[in-house]
């Protein structure tokens, strides 16, 4: 039987990870992220944190997960800032500190991670770790929203259709719980029949005319391995 190392002769041995992981073989893909994560490779070290985080390969814990994302985020990778972030906020593998994890957050949403986005704009929309802001709240979940972000989508048609700390927008609303509806996102296909039926046939005509625009202008979001994690 070949080793694990020269079954992936050919590819990197990053690549050869990532293959692993996505073949199922977690066992193998803990092996070599570990040898990766113990020559400083970044993005191993992050990979690693996430099969502590979901105990894929390696038995279960958030602590140890919490650690490497945070070495991972201390050298600059933006997917390990938000979990890091989000594991501040939520008190996982770390003890509690809402404010330290906006901080992250923030770090990570400014260079355009989506679910940093996302994290943001939920404390702000609670004022965890922040003042409470619906203005930066919205802001977050738009970006996030007009990026692909179907969790921010529903929440940002939530909000203009419901008028959340801004003017109230129906059609604007109906237009993000659509495109979120679409990717069975929580609530929103109830909250866009709610809408629905309170909107003219003109506002409901211009509504459709925007989602079939905003659909073919949001991208798919690829999936990576990461705790996924959502304060809200």
């Amino acid at each position: 039987m070949l080793s694990v190392r020269a079954a992936y002769h050919e590819q990197t041995p990053l690549a050869a990870a990532a293959a692993a992981y996505d073949r199922g073989d977690f066992v193998a893909a803990a092996e070599l992220f570990s040898e990766l994560a113990e020559t400083g490779d970044v993005e191993a070290i992050t990979w690693l944190g996430a099969l502590y985080a979901h105990g894929e390969g390696v038995e279960a814990s958030l602590a140890k997960a919490f650690a490497l994302y945070l070495r991972a985020a201390e050298a600059g990778n933006v997917l390990a800032q938000t979990n890091v972030g989000a594991m501040l906020a939520m008190g996982q593998g770390v003890a509690q500190d809402p404010t330290e994890g906006a901080r992250w957050l923030e770090k990570a949403a400014e260079q355009g991670d989506l679910f940093a986005q996302y994290n943001l704009a939920t404390l702000y929309s609670k004022g965890q770790g922040v003042a409470r802001d619906d203005a930066a709240a919205m802001r977050w979940y738009r970006r996030a929203a007009e990026a692909g972000h179907y969790p921010s989508q529903a929440r940002l048609g939530f909000i203009c259709a419901n008028g959340v700390g801004v003017e109230k927008d129906r059609v604007e609303g109906y237009v993000w719980l659509s495109l979120a509806a679409q990717h069975g996102v929580g609530n929103a296909l109830n909250a866009l029949e709610a809408i629905a039926s309170q909107m003219s046939t003109d506002e409901k005509r211009r509504g459709a005319a925007a989602v079939a625009q905003w659909r073919s202008k949001t991208p798919e979001i690829s999936r990576h391995a990461r705790l996924n994690p959502t304060p809200g």
